[in-house]
């Protein structure tokens, strides 16, 4: 099996390429190889590499910056998958998404499923609500994959910017009232890819297709996560910065961010029999398998 594997240099793409190959042939494109802001690079790449399965992890995720480049975001979050869906459709192979909690507008008391009413209030939110759509819109046997508050030992994400200013810094204020559940992108990578495997031997693809919520159980806050990554640091013997709790109203951003990001996994658990860790055992795993991991 050949696999098209997008956004390899992302947090998840990067972990995907090591488990995916463990299904085939990993063909991995990056933005010099398909450049996903412009659909005749998009077309032209699917055509000449023939693809038995497409994989897209890639995503313009700069939450904030996005409020003021909307037109990039929807280029990159709906335009591509849509084109890539339709690629799909053309070859008669699957495809497999990956999207986010930020679909929902945070409201909900629980925890989110995937049949709840979807109301992004952010760009991001919208553009990856767009690419969900096109996706399902191509008719094609697809998984998109919603997980929420990605991070790992690689590239920029809330981890390791935290540790950064916690070495930087005498105090750190951390927003408290915002919910959700840290996923490590190599579980997500992990699990992504078990479930394909499952899907993939499965008569009814087009039954099992659809949407599936994959993140980590359990759930913190921000203020939470970043208490725990300290907590860590401080067991390795670091010296790290005093953490103080603050509201969400008082850290403004330029793009809203829900107030519960908690999705229900039951669903992956029930098709697939897959189950993420809770949130705090999974933060320990990543950072005890940082000796692993390249700078």
């Amino acid at each position: 099996m050949r696999l098209l594997l997008t956004g390899v240099n992302g947090q998840v793409g990067w972990e995907l390429q090591r488990s995916l190959a463990t299904l085939g042939e990993v063909i991995p494109a990056d933005r010099n190889a398909m450049d996903l802001g412009n659909a005749d690079s998009i077309r032209r790449y699917i055509r000449d590499c023939r693809p038995d399965l497409i994989v897209n992890p890639a995503a313009y995720t700069a939450v904030d910056k996005a409020e003021s480049e909307p037109e990039l975001a929807m280029a990159v979050n709906a335009v591509a998958p849509g084109v890539m869906a339709e690629e799909a459709g053309t070859l008669g192979i699957p495809m497999v998404h990956f999207s986010t909690d930020y679909v929902f507008d945070g409201t909900k008391a629980t925890a989110y499923v995937e049949t709840d009413v979807t109301h992004p209030q952010n760009v991001y939110g919208k553009t990856k609500l767009a690419g969900e759509q096109a996706v399902a819109a191509a008719g094609i046997p697809h998984l998109i994959f919603r997980t929420s508050w990605v991070y790992g030992m690689r590239g920029r994400n809330f981890l390791l910017t935290m540790q950064r200013l916690a070495r930087e810094r005498d105090e750190l204020k951390v927003v408290n009232d915002q919910f959700g559940a840290p996923t490590w992108s190599r579980l997500i990578a992990e699990a992504s890819t078990s479930s394909i495997a499952r899907w993939l031997g499965n008569v009814d693809q087009v039954g099992c297709s659809g949407v599936y919520h994959l993140s980590c159980s359990e759930r913190t806050s921000w203020h939470g996560f970043t208490a725990a990554i300290l907590s860590h640091m401080r067991k390795s013997g670091e010296t790290v910065a005093r953490l103080n709790a603050i509201p969400a109203a008082a850290y403004p951003t330029p793009a809203v961010r829900p107030q519960n990001s908690i999705l229900s996994n039951a669903k992956l658990a029930q098709v697939f029999g897959v189950n993420l860790p809770d949130w705090e055992m999974a933060l320990s795993m990543c950072l005890d398998s940082a000796e692993d991991l390249p700078i």
